[in-house]
């Protein structure tokens, strides 16, 4: 069922992404991002784009990784002061 999901959401960020490089409204690269990122696992061509992009510029991913940890910390966090206090 992750797959199914993976593969809805993922689709639907690249078709959206698609459609924003037509569009003013919409900023279609990052959408596109975001699709690759979702389908990466799954399908072999995103996850080609998203190795090569990791070499080509691997401060960007790490600094994406750091800012990653950060908030799952901050989360992880927030809910175990609201377990205190319950």
């Amino acid at each position: 069922m992750k797959k199914v999901y993976r593969h809805v959401f993922g689709w639907f960020f690249v078709l959206l992404g698609i459609i924003g490089l037509f569009l003013p409204v919409l900023q279609g690269i990052l959408f596109l991002f975001i699709g690759a990122l979702i389908l990466a696992p799954e399908v072999p061509f995103f996850r080609r784009i998203i190795e090569d992009l990791r070499k080509r510029h691997p401060y960007i991913f790490d600094q994406a990784k750091n800012l990653l940890n950060r908030m799952q910390a901050f989360f992880r966090k927030k809910n175990h002061r609201e377990d205190i206090h319950l």
